[in-house]
């Protein structure tokens, strides 16, 4: 199984006829996705990719029944972007786009405030259920399929722990980058809730930073839960001093003063299996994984 996309979801890309949605939507066309439209506002009517491009992700819904959007556009234009998929009321939206306005992203929160859909980022490298479904920027080359979970705020280092799985002889099931932003749609706990959840994910890599409170939420989520799955975590920054700010949207909230050990304790009183180095995770995959 998998969790958020498959085989069978039915992807629009907003921005379609953008120079990086075109190289990343032909990409993911190549890999088996299934997109069905894209949209271009004022490009109604045209084709690109071999897709019919819409005006709105409406029109675009109604003519091909998408659930859902991955959005190559650029930062100021993500706030009616999202609530276009909103509107729509489709499944899932992943923004691809970094750096993002506060004041819209706040805006945005409140859009999706009881919507249906699921928002995946932004500054997100999207996510990847090996085989089946690609949605954003994702070296498809590197996966695999298979029964190991990853969530990370880290954009490459979420290559590292796929990387990670295949050492321990393993493949992943879904593959999500949570995105590096001060505020995000989906977070840790929703991840691992859906993972925990899902039948064929054994195991859970969860790779964490410095800056922002993600992680002790998780944290907290996790110890509390009543069946737990294994999770092993990595915490990047631990080298950074006390009090140093690490420049990314991700730290103004904690102005460096949370650290990556403090993260790391947080992981060990829940239960998580904490791993100093980034490549010691396949060693403890190995273990787990039985």
């Amino acid at each position: 199984m998998s969790i958020f996309v498959n085989k069978e979801t039915r992807v629009v890309c907003q921005g379609i006829t953008g120079t990086q949605a075109t190289f990343h939507v032909r990409r993911s066309i190549d890999y088996g996705t299934k997109f069905v439209s894209g949209v271009t506002p004022g490009k109604g009517g045209e084709m690109h990719l071999g897709l019919p491009v819409f005006n709105t992700v409406k029109e675009a819904k109604e003519a091909t029944a998408a659930n859902a959007s991955v959005m190559y556009v650029p930062a100021p234009y993500v706030k009616n972007a999202v609530r276009e998929a909103v509107e729509a009321e489709l499944d899932l939206a992943v923004c691809i786009a970094d750096s993002v306005p506060i004041k819209d992203m706040l805006e945005i929160k409140a859009i999706l405030a009881g919507a249906k859909t699921r928002l995946i980022g932004p500054n997100t490298p999207g996510i990847i259920t090996p085989g089946q479904a690609r949605l954003g920027i994702f070296p498809e080359n590197i996966h695999t399929p298979g029964h190991v979970g990853i969530i990370s705020r880290s954009s490459t280092l979420t290559y590292e722990a796929v990387l990670e799985t295949r050492l321990a002889g393993q493949g992943q099931s879904t593959v999500i980058g949570l995105g590096d932003d001060m505020l995000i749609g989906i977070d840790f706990v929703e991840a691992l809730e859906r993972f925990q959840n899902d039948d064929e994910t054994r195991a859970i890599v969860l790779i964490g930073q410095v800056g922002g409170t993600f992680e002790e939420v998780a944290a907290r989520y996790y110890k509390n839960c009543a069946n737990k799955k294994p999770v092993i975590g990595f915490i990047a920054g631990n080298a950074v001093p006390f009090g140093h700010k690490m420049g990314y949207a991700g730290d103004i909230i904690t102005n460096g003063h949370i650290t990556a050990q403090d993260k790391k304790d947080a992981f060990a009183d829940a239960g998580i299996i904490v791993v100093d180095k980034i490549n010691d995770i396949h060693a403890k995959l190995a273990e787990v994984m039985g």
